[in-house]
């Protein structure tokens, strides 16, 4: 049976003060398997505490576990109910690991089209971050594992990301980078995970006014605040500003053993490390952190430990690998692949001959470089994929040279890591570009599959694509005009191609169905259900293309494009998107009509299914504020979505509830106010694609 408060507040009384400090800093595990652990309480039956990556699946060390898409492709799904499933699913596999707590979901706003840790993101919007992030969390904590929700807050960068200061004003933290950590609050997260980063001239680990005074306070969070590793800047400025643990808590490798090691930008100092340990002791000793912040701190970790029944004598099983997990794999690959363009190439005929082209191909994405390297049991190439689909003849040909993947891991010198994916075909031998150009002119239609390199610490350099793909893609089209281009990407890439072929789908990474959940949606057995959750434009376009904001200068990001970010920005600028945020092709086609407000909160519109096979449409509604002379706001914001699988005929009206986000803004004197006036909601398939539209007075 779970502990009560009361239970909690009986084994605080009965814990000294060694006891209470072992739980607020992190040490070894004994089983090596956890990325963070706390060793409990013997003397009073408080078990110990095991914390593990990461977002994309399990990555305890020397384990393997059910390798899902990147978190970009579970926001591009835009379905709650799928990422909660998605959560509970991880949640079980934690268990299986023997795992407590899961450091996922992240929810950073993408700011940053090359930010390397955009594919661990959800969203350029704060909605669709909140909406997507706070389901991840109630699956995740439905199966009993503490969710953390991470990084808390405006870590929006890798460049730097230890050391520089995000300056943004108190308006765009509150109604762009704060609301999805909010929503996960609201959600009854148990853990927020400070991040690296400064925000105006302040640690966030030190931040007692966003730490304390709103996540806290003002919000009401009763969990645990845990740093980020090694991300612990002072032991008094912490403590008091409101985090609660440190982890790791131990130094790499001893105290000394890296004193001459130079420590790449990105990489915190893994040296530093104990803060809560005897320098908390002697902060205790001292006066300057009070013996009830300690006992606060110590609270809350057994609050989530009762949570989640660690107390309870019943064995809590997991599942690992399981069939319905590997089933789960695919379909939140095939529901986040976005069918970006389309020359009725797809899908394919059964019977098409054809070339699977890329350096690639032999072997599955299964993600970024990092904290959330996961190992899968099973994986599927996407030659491997399509083979096994296909009833014409396959020719797989590299083209040019393999391009060389990037992990944090790589930048450590203690780490051994690397993504080990136990599957996939044998590399191609011969990276020979005329091979390649050859099987493409012979085949019925060529499928080029492209990749980009990302990792967190470090930043892309450009929205190219590395090595020779352009080229690749570039030569391949030229000699059959039916070429489909696969792209398999952190983020927003460049595409100088894209007019002279006829398809292009983003993959971003799908994990260890790869190749599975392509051949699926290229031979239409289901649709592609992906929708952009971020904008893809031209580098140059993007509001962060200026050095002042990013990667800033003088260690200071100036966040001078206010709420202008993704398609705000593009709505208010003379730039064009190359493909707008919400945007993506289904193989049906959808009709709206008859959209109506039915409240002040509420829309209605009619879809039908005007194709004659089923198909997944995602409808967004958009939100117009009233004119208003003297106070910037964005063209239009997103305040719902929902998407719906119809089949062929089929109609059906969808009711959207618009968020209270999109009425409102903030003002730093008065706090959340909605303006009188007239508001337009736009009914659309993107924020470029409005098809109906309905007035709410407010």
């Amino acid at each position: 049976m779970e502990r009560t408060p009361a239970d909690v507040d009986t084994l605080l009384a009965e814990m000294d003060r060694a006891e209470k400090l072992s739980l607020v800093r992190g040490t070894d595990d004994p089983e090596g398997t956890a990325t963070g652990f706390l060793p409990g309480v013997e003397r009073l039956g408080i078990p110990p505490f095991r914390l593990v990556d990461g977002p994309l699946g399990i990555r305890a060390e020397g384990e393997r576990a059910t390798a899902f898409p990147a978190s970009l492709a579970t926001a591009a799904t835009f379905d709650p109910d799928l990422a909660r499933t998605q959560g509970a699913a991880m949640a079980r596999e934690a268990r299986a690991h023997d795992q407590d707590a899961l450091l996922a979901p992240g929810v950073n706003i993408i700011r940053v089209p090359q930010c390397g840790r955009n594919f661990e993101y959800l969203s350029e919007d704060p909605v669709h971050a909140s909406d997507i992030g706070r389901a991840l969390v109630s699956g995740i904590q439905s199966e009993d594992v503490v969710a953390t929700v991470k990084h808390f807050v405006a870590n929006n960068q890798e460049t730097h990301r230890t050391t520089v200061s995000a300056d943004v004003d108190e308006r765009t933290l509150r109604e762009l980078y704060l609301p999805p950590f909010r929503a996960a609050v609201e959600g009854g997260v148990g853990s927020v995970m400070t991040a690296y980063n400064r925000v105006n001239g302040t640690h966030m680990s030190d931040h007692e006014r966003l730490v304390g005074d709103v996540l806290k306070d003002e919000w009401g969070f009763g969990g645990y605040v845990v740093s980020d590793w090694y991300g612990l800047e002072t032991t008094v400025g912490a403590a008091n500003a409101g985090l609660d643990v440190e982890m790791p808590g131990v130094p790499e490798a001893g105290d000394d053993a890296l004193d001459d090691f130079e420590w790449p930008d990105g990489i915190p100092d893994a040296t530093h490390a104990g803060l809560f340990g005897d320098p908390l002791a002697t902060a205790l000793d001292d006066g300057d952190v009070s013996p009830e912040r300690l006992d606060d701190m110590v609270t809350r970790v057994l609050g989530q430990m009762a949570r989640i029944g660690l107390f309870d004598d019943e064995d809590r099983p997991g599942e690992l690998d399981s069939q319905r997990h590997r089933d789960l794999a695919e379909r939140l690959a095939v529901r986040g692949t976005v069918l970006l363009d389309n020359d009725d190439v797809l899908p394919l005929a059964d019977d098409a001959d054809v070339a699977v082209v890329g350096p690639h191909v032999h072997e599955p994405k299964l993600g970024g470089g990092g904290s959330s390297e996961t190992t899968p049991f099973h994986s599927v190439s996407p030659a491997d994929g399509i083979e096994s689909r296909a009833d014409g003849t396959v020719t797989v040909a590299p083209g040019v040279p393999e391009i060389e993947d990037v992990s944090l891991f790589d930048l450590l010198p203690f780490v051994e890591s690397g993504h080990d994916s136990d599957g996939g075909s044998t590399p191609p031998v011969d990276p020979s570009l005329d091979a390649a150009v050859d099987a493409a002119a012979d085949a019925d239609v060529p499928i080029v599959v492209v990749r980009d390199a990302t990792t967190e610490a470090r930043d892309r350099d450009s929205l190219s694509l590395p090595g020779r793909q352009d080229e690749l893609v570039e030569a391949v089209a030229a000699a059959n005009d039916r070429t489909v281009v696969v792209v398999r990407s952190g983020g927003p890439v460049e595409m100088p191609w894209r007019d002279d072929v006829a398809a292009v789908l983003e993959q971003w990474y799908p994990g260890q169905a790869d190749g599975s959940a392509l051949a699926t949606v290229l031979y239409g057995d289901r649709d592609p259900g992906g929708r952009l959750p971020v904008t893809f434009a031209p580098e140059e376009a993007y509001p962060t293309s200026d050095e002042r904001r990013f990667p800033g200068v003088d260690g200071v990001a100036h966040y001078d494009e206010g709420l202008f970010v993704g398609y705000r920005h593009f709505d208010a600028t003379d730039h064009d998107p190359t493909y707008p945020f919400g945007h993506g092709h289904s193989y049906a086609t959808f009709e709206y009509r008859d959209a109506v407000a039915i409240d002040e909160s509420t829309v209605e519109v009619t879809v039908e299914n005007v194709a004659d096979r089923p198909g997944r449409e995602v409808v967004q509604a958009y939100v117009r504020p009233p004119d208003t002379d003297d106070i910037d706001r964005p063209v239009r914001e997103l305040a719902a979505f929902d998407a719906v699988a119809l089949d062929a005929g089929e109609s059906r009206t969808v009711s959207l509830s618009l968020d209270h986000l999109a009425f409102s803004r903030y003002d730093p004197a008065g706090g959340w106010t909605v303006d009188d006036g007239r508001y337009t909601v736009d009914v659309a398939r993107s924020a470029a694609d409005v098809r109906a539209s309905v007035r709410i007075d407010r």
